[in-house]
């Protein structure tokens, strides 16, 4: 695919008029730093699609905790990066994309020049340390590049990346005494004791390998490394800032600080030294490895033999290309575009690759794996990412998907437990959120065909985590038929999500012809009505003695029984029974009314105070679009045969939660999710149940797209006489045909065809 100039997007939009359609090149669109600037959950940096390596810059190093207690402002650092911030501390090689928590951060290299410095000093006084102030005037985020000037010693720092090797260039602007800092210390959401153990092995003039061994979201995270540098460095050294152990050992007969070539310790800082002449360049590889420091060596010499940065970056944006061009989209405006393909870069991010250029990798047993016939992946934030990033998969990327499968499978054997990931990063379950939405994914990709592998394996995987009896409540809830809220602070919330991947369990029995499992699932899944009180409408926490909680606040989103949410969110989470739930709610009128009320009534800020994953921004009336329980709910009106009201509400949600700019997200990206719901959404259609194999339909954002499919096929999607005021869909055809209702079939977009909505400016009232 030829590439067009690529163009340096960073907060400005393209140029008045441009010509969107008829441009080569869709990397152009992609703009890096849209995100939650807020909350600062978006990394701007440099990575290929789900790379392992995600090179950003960090702009600070607010501790985890404060005096013991956790300090809330580190929240803000989810992904290290803060546009706000002033100055940059320097660049690190790992990063998560839009959680609500974090981790990683890892092997921070920063350029300095003149006076070595290896604190990182404060942001009031950067020249006090190896941070640097910079100007957003002279920052550049691309996919796979990032360039900054860093403004204290005048150094250009660019950055970009294959899958498992970060490559920088740093253009020194003055003759100096220059140091590139290695710091082993840095993470995000760091604190005192999250640095078990590293080590670093100066092997030449050039070269250095070693690892890191952390204890934080990821219990045991070891991350391997090696180093290459494209001048000899002069000198070296380095700094343990760790207070003085009790054990000391005999190693204290060597001067470990100057170029001593084995170092180990709890918090070290390395600094390599060189002469430098006035625009001189410096390149550093850094190659990861979950296995050994070996492997990050072969990593390194397999992906990146050379130091031409022009080419690894062309290269790097090539992948980028082939990824936006499996949907390729004509859009309204040029805002439009850049909202659209950033949505697919966001969608690309996570999971990462977990499997070193030979296939090893190493599991949640500790031991080395090597992946037979599929990639391994990690980072599965589950909870999220069930509701339409992984139904995307399936449909543009239906091979990383099955891939995405294997490695759950491979988590499963590997588990003591025997339990499927819940949130794994790394050889870990941190098991974040709630819910065993593993089983979604694995029932909505084997039950769409994407997934080869044996799905009666697979089905036993399910049934194991689902009737794990000590994790979080589903010992009650299989004897209870819920799970009482004196056992779980999120019960009601809890109740609700194992019922529906319950109903997920049991539509892949269903398909694998197993009738005594789909029979016990397909009866659990009806537990989400025990959560409903008739008295008051809603889901409401309920005692073991079968009482509703007395004192209960329907606004209110802490301590109430959910995750992310209130009741007035929660109560229409029954994704795969809406129509059931319609029915205890008192029928379409009742349902249609709460929907309108849902949109329209004012949440205010006290009843989401104490709830830091909930913002303004991503709230529209009591709708909360920025936390995922709700990602459905627009879509709810077709049960009440106004589908015109969902048409209205999509487009409505897409125009008010997604626009360009640092703060362009209504709440955290979620590893994607938010993105993928943009997607769908903009193409007129939506999973609002995985697990079925139905898409509801809404109201296109596009004019018209194609999904170039993996098996060779298209399918088209055309948006006749799409407006901005034209939201309203008078009709829908597939291949020439009415479609009738409102849902569209996995099958009929995979076999290929056209899907044609007419739309206008009035309301079509009839269903």
């Amino acid at each position: 695919m030829r590439l067009a100039r690529l163009a340096a997007v960073l907060l400005a939009l393209m140029p008045s008029g441009f010509a969107a359609a008829q441009q080569d090149s869709l990397v152009q669109y992609v703009q890096p730093l849209i995100g939650t600037a807020k909350m600062g959950h978006t990394f701007p940096g440099a990575t290929v699609p789900f790379g392992a390596v995600q090179l950003s810059p960090d702009t600070d190093t607010i501790p985890y905790a404060v005096d013991g207690q956790y300090n809330p402002e580190v929240y803000t650092y989810c992904a290290g990066y803060q546009y706000q911030d002033p100055t940059i501390v320097g660049f690190s090689h790992t990063h998560f994309s839009g959680t609500g928590h974090s981790d990683l951060g890892d092997f921070l290299i920063v350029p300095t020049a003149g006076k070595l410095r290896l604190n990182p000093g404060v942001a009031d006084a950067p020249e006090e340390g190896f941070r640097s102030a910079y100007q957003h005037a002279n920052e550049v985020a691309e996919a796979n590049y990032y360039r900054v000037k860093l403004d204290d010693e005048d150094i250009l720092a660019e950055l970009t990346t294959t899958t498992r090797t970060g490559l920088h260039r740093y253009t020194f602007a003055n003759e100096d005494s220059a140091h590139i800092i290695m710091d082993l210390m840095h993470g995000i959401y760091n604190y005192a004791d999250k640095n078990v153990w590293t080590v670093v092995r100066v092997l030449n003039d050039s070269t250095v390998t070693g690892y890191r061994q952390t204890n934080g979201w990821a219990r045991t995270r070891t991350v391997y490394f090696a180093m290459s540098f494209s001048k000899p460095f002069r000198s070296y050294g380095s700094r343990n800032f760790e207070e003085t152990p009790v054990y000391r050992g005999f190693w204290r007969k060597f001067d470990q600080t100057d170029n001593f070539p084995d170092i180990a310790g709890r918090q070290l800082r390395m600094h390599f030294d060189f002469d430098v002449t006035a625009g001189e360049q410096v390149l550093v590889k850094l190659a990861l490895s979950p296995v050994s420091m070996s492997n990050a060596l072969a990593n390194m010499e397999e992906e990146i033999p050379h130091w031409d940065f022009d080419r690894v970056k062309r290269e790097g944006q090539g992948l980028w290309e082939q990824e936006l061009q499996r949907i390729e989209a004509k859009l309204p405006t040029e805002a439009d575009y850049v909202n659209f393909y950033t949505a697919m870069y966001h969608a690309a991010l996570m999971p990462t690759v977990y499997t070193d250029v030979n296939g090893q990798y190493k599991g949640l047993d500790y031991e080395v794996h090597t992946a037979d016939g599929f990639t391994n992946y990690t980072s599965f934030s589950l909870w999220d990412t069930f509701r339409a990033f992984h139904p995307y998969l399936n449909i543009i990327n239906p091979s990383r998907n099955a891939d995405i499968v294997a490695s759950m499978m491979a988590h499963y054997d590997q588990s003591t437990l025997k339990m499927l990931p819940i949130w794994s990063h790394y050889a870990n379950d941190n098991w974040c959120m709630s819910g065993y939405h593993s089983v979604s994914v694995i029932a909505d990709a084997i039950i769409k065909g994407v997934y080869k592998g044996d799905a009666q394996a697979a089905l036993e995987a399910c049934v194991a985590t689902a009737n794990y009896r000590r994790y979080e409540g589903i010992g009650e809830y299989i004897d209870r038929g819920y799970i009482p809220d004196e056992a779980n602070g999120t019960s009601v919330s809890n109740t609700l999500e194992y019922a529906y991947d319950d109903w997920c369990i049991a539509q892949l029995a269903k398909h694998l012809g197993k009738q005594d499992v789909y029979d016990v699932f397909a009866k659990r899944s009806e537990n989400w009505r025990n959560m409903y009180d008739p008295a008051i409408g809603f889901m409401r926490p309920r005692h073991a003695d079968g009482t509703f909680r007395a004192k209960f606040d329907v606004l209110e989103t802490h301590g109430q029984g959910f995750i992310e949410g209130n009741t007035w969110n929660y109560s229409l989470y029954v994704p795969h029974n809406p129509a059931g739930l319609m029915e205890v709610m008192g029928g379409k009128k009742r349902l249609s009314r709460y929907l309108d009320s849902l949109f329209t009534m004012h949440l205010p800020d006290e009843f989401f105070a104490h709830t830091e994953d909930i913002t303004r921004e991503g709230i529209i009336g009591n709708y909360v679009h920025g936390n995922e329980p709700a990602h459905h709910v627009a879509y709810l009106y077709h049960l009440t045969g106004e589908a015109w009201k969902t048409q209205e509400k999509v487009r409505m949600i897409l125009e008010n939660q997604y626009h360009n700019g640092p703060d362009g997200l209504g709440g955290n990206d979620d590893c994607g999710q938010m993105s993928a719901w943009y997607l769908f959404s903009s193409l007129g259609f939506y999973p609002v149940s995985p697990g079925s194999d139905e898409y509801w339909l809404g109201s296109p954002l596009v004019q018209s797209a194609t999904i170039n499919l993996e098996n060779g096929k298209t399918f088209t999607v055309e948006a006749v006489n799409q407006s901005t005021e034209n939201v309203y869909v008078q009709q829908v055809s597939l291949n020439g045909k009415p479609v009738k209702g409102y849902t569209l079939k996995h099958a009929d977009i995979m076999n290929g065809g056209k899907l044609v909505f007419e739309m206008g400016g009035k309301a079509k009232k009839t269903s």
